[in-house]
């Protein structure tokens, strides 16, 4: 009987034992569960900490950088006149004091007349940086360009007079009739003030190229010309 009753003592020890152990091993791993946990959420946050990021305020380049820009373009031709004329010319044979013959050549021509600016011509004074405002200041307008379209030109009439007894020089009434009409188509586009539309067309151009290199505020100033001819 006793040694029944030490078995049994002894059994239930080792029950007790194993269940303490149990009990220790599941702590454990409670406790290696809850470490890792811990563990993973650090990670994962400071994996997360990586990824922020933070929202500067749009930074200016320097002056010069903009003038390089801007220089880039070279000339910018901002409007462009298309006129027609029709110009007369003539030259006379002479003997003497008396007219013995006329050639007359009668002459339409198409020309064109581009006006703009030269944005070599700006430099660092011309550029402003007031916080994150770009001011610029653009050079005076002028006449960039002004030329016939020979394809769209032509000689209407060309007649030597009586007998052809006109001198034979259709060449050169011609010329003449062209430098004519350049005069008169130049001459009509500065009456239609080419270069305040230049100035208004350069003020949009300027803003976009600007807007387009990354400045979200560009303020464009102009300068009028005074000599259009």
């Amino acid at each position: 009987m006793n040694i029944y009753k030490s078995f049994i003592f002894h059994s239930h020890i080792l029950k007790n034992t194993a269940l303490i152990t149990s009990g220790s091993f599941t702590l454990i791993i409670l406790f290696g569960v809850l470490g890792m946990g811990k563990i993973t959420y650090n990670f994962i946050e400071s994996i997360t900490h990586i990824f922020d990021h933070e929202i500067t305020p749009p930074q200016i380049n320097n002056p010069h950088f903009i003038v390089k820009q801007i220089q880039a373009v070279s000339e910018l031709t901002t409007t462009k006149f298309v006129m027609d004329a029709i110009v007369p010319t003539s030259s006379n044979r002479k003997l003497g004091n008396w007219v013995i013959g006329e050639t007359s050549l009668l002459y339409v021509a198409r020309g064109e007349v581009k006006a703009g600016l030269d944005l070599s011509k700006i430099t660092t004074d011309n550029i402003q940086v007031n916080e994150d405002t770009l001011k610029i200041t653009l050079p005076a307008p002028k006449i960039l360009d002004e030329k016939i379209d020979v394809n769209q030109s032509q000689v209407y009439d060309y007649n030597r007079g009586f007998l052809n007894l006109g001198p034979d020089i259709a060449p050169q009434l011609q010329e003449q009739a062209q430098r004519q009409t350049l005069v008169k188509i130049k001459e009509t586009a500065c009456s239609q003030q080419i270069l305040n539309q230049a100035n208004e067309k350069a003020v949009i151009l300027v803003t976009q190229l600007m807007q387009t290199a990354g400045y979200q505020k560009v303020e464009v100033i102009t300068t009028p010309s005074h000599q259009c001819l």
